[in-house]
């Protein structure tokens, strides 16, 4: 998938109305799947938040996004593959707050991307975040700088792995959501980079593998 013939169908698709739910539920843990209003940032007292989902060209222009994992230290979602991202500060705009986030915890300079446009915004009941994703893209190979504070490993993951067959899988874990915890669930997961990625993460990026898929068809 190359991504100089994503940029444009990706941007367009983008603008048009967005899965949502439907597609957030297809990976959503710990029987998150069932019931919309657990996952709608409506109505919840949240912290505002937003991820950057940044498309490169790798090897052959070939384009790629970036994934972290976060330190065992950090106090939420510690160890999880994740997207950069991260809190807004005072009137920050979502992408605002995705590009600052891509310059501290990977490197990324704020000006460099482009943004395409936002997935939809997703509530996050453990931590009690309400994020807004943001895609954006950047024509060269980024110089990568992982801050070591917060990225305790870094994967660039070709954006075809996402439409993989196989690539989507499940394994147990407990919830630790208050009323389940304790309980075993069998999770969904993207097999990506050697990598599990579930939670909020795999439920923002079963939504961009859906407009994904439907921009380049």
């Amino acid at each position: 998938m190359r991504y100089d013939d994503l940029l444009g169908p990706l941007r367009q698709r983008l603008a048009a109305p967005l899965p949502g739910f439907e597609a957030h539920a297809t990976m959503a843990p710990f029987d998150r799947h069932a019931d919309p209003s657990l996952l709608s940032i409506e109505g919840k007292k949240a912290r505002r938040a937003a991820t950057l989902v940044l498309l490169y060209p790798g090897e052959e222009r070939a384009a790629r996004l970036v994934l972290t994992q976060r330190q065992p230290t950090l106090r939420a979602h510690s160890g999880q593959v994740s997207l950069p991202g991260g809190s807004l500060d005072g009137e920050e705009t979502p992408e605002q707050a995705a590009l600052r986030e891509g310059w501290e915890e990977v490197g990324v300079p704020p000006e460099a991307p482009e943004i395409l446009g936002r997935l939809s915004p997703l509530y996050i009941p453990p931590s009690r975040f309400a994020v807004w994703p943001v895609v954006a893209a950047l024509g060269v190979r980024p110089a990568f700088v992982p801050q070591e504070e917060e990225v305790a490993a870094l994967y660039e993951v070709p954006v075809a792995d996402l439409l993989a067959e196989g690539v989507r899988q499940r394994t147990e874990r407990v919830s630790p959501i208050p009323g389940q915890q304790g309980q075993r669930f069998a999770v969904p997961y993207f097999a990506l980079a050697g990598q599990e990625v579930w939670g909020a993460t795999a439920m923002m990026l079963a939504e961009f593998a859906v407009i994904l898929r439907e921009a380049v068809r």
